[in-house]
């Protein structure tokens, strides 16, 4: 028989472990103001040399990208990565999870295992990147737990680093609008979901700041398309102008051409370098060594002046603002 106090004590232990539980499954989102308060202080200023940086993601990264930001950044920036096709962070994280193009979307020189490099303590700056569409991804593949679990895996390696969610775009042709999406998903998705989850999760003396490269093409996508390509934009009239097109001609609604990649290299080097990139080159070339498609200067200057005007707007960031 089981005695009347013993029984309370029990029940007791029960029902602290309950609450213990519940608390760990449900975190309480932070208020607007704590969200703010997380971010009132800007990211520590990078050294005077080139940054390492690993990138993780998937074909929005690619290979060519992060070597126009090695051109733009200071001598000594170097990189690796690792990438797969529409991966998201859950499949990167879990070995038993299938990475999609593996084999070929890291057959070159920079790639690195994620789980070694970021686990390394090697990096200046990582920079994580989710699977689109953003709102699957959060619903299937639980993204604000697995950004919390690579951003614990890098403090625990090297408190140091700095540490990036790369704020990516949706299709084209989104039956809820491309620049409305764009506006609504980083506020509703990208910060209140991915950041918020790594801040009530880790609750880190550092937060995991944005490089908000789909916020940086909405602003340059309604200067070009209200100047209707008239105004020194060198040819460039739309949105359509920033994106691939297939081998039959037909539009790649998803993924990025040269002039697209050189706008989201100069949104990472102006995250990274905390630093204006008005005046940088623009004549650069692809990952193969290949002179990419350029911008003309004007469009060039251009781009760069919107790209510090979004990034000192928003201190998730963590540039001063």
């Amino acid at each position: 028989m089981i005695d009347r106090t013993t029984l309370l004590l029990g029940l007791a232990v029960l029902g602290a472990a309950a609450v213990a539980l519940w608390m760990v499954l449900w975190r309480p989102a932070l208020s607007p103001e704590k969200l703010r308060e997380a971010y009132a202080d800007p990211a520590p200023a990078p050294s005077g040399r080139g940054l390492h940086v690993f990138h993780l993601g998937h074909s929005l990264v690619g290979r060519d990208m992060p070597a126009m930001l090695a051109q733009l950044a200071h001598e000594g920036h170097r990189y690796e990565s690792q990438l797969g096709w529409g991966t998201s962070l859950k499949e990167h994280y879990e070995p038993g999870e299938t990475i999609n193009g593996f084999e070929a979307e890291n057959d070159h020189p920079r790639f690195r295992p994620a789980r070694e490099a970021v686990g390394s303590g090697d990096y200046d700056a990582i920079v994580f990147t989710e699977m689109v569409e953003i709102r699957d991804a959060i619903k299937y593949h639980q993204s604000g737990k697995y950004l919390a679990r690579w951003a614990a895996l890098a403090r625990d390696a090297n408190p140091e680093t700095r540490l990036y969610l790369y704020e990516t775009w949706h299709k084209l042709d989104d039956p809820d609008g491309w620049l409305d999406r764009l506006d609504r998903d980083i506020d509703r998705h990208w910060i209140g979901e991915l950041l918020q989850q790594d801040l009530t999760r880790n609750t880190p003396e550092r937060p995991v700041y944005l490089i908000p490269a789909g916020q940086v093409m909405a602003r340059f996508v309604r200067a070009v398309e209200a100047d209707g390509g008239t105004g020194g934009t060198g040819g460039i009239t739309g949105r359509e102008n920033l994106f691939q097109r297939k081998e039959d001609g037909t539009l790649d609604p998803i993924h990025i051409n040269d002039l697209g990649a050189y706008l989201v290299a100069l949104t990472h080097y102006a995250v990274l370098y905390q630093k204006s990139p008005v005046g940088l080159p623009h004549r650069l070339d692809r990952a193969d060594g290949t002179p990419a498609d350029a911008p003309t200067e004007a469009t060039a200057r251009l781009m760069q002046q919107i790209v510090w005007d979004v990034i000192t707007s928003r201190p998730e960031t963590g540039v001063p603002q």
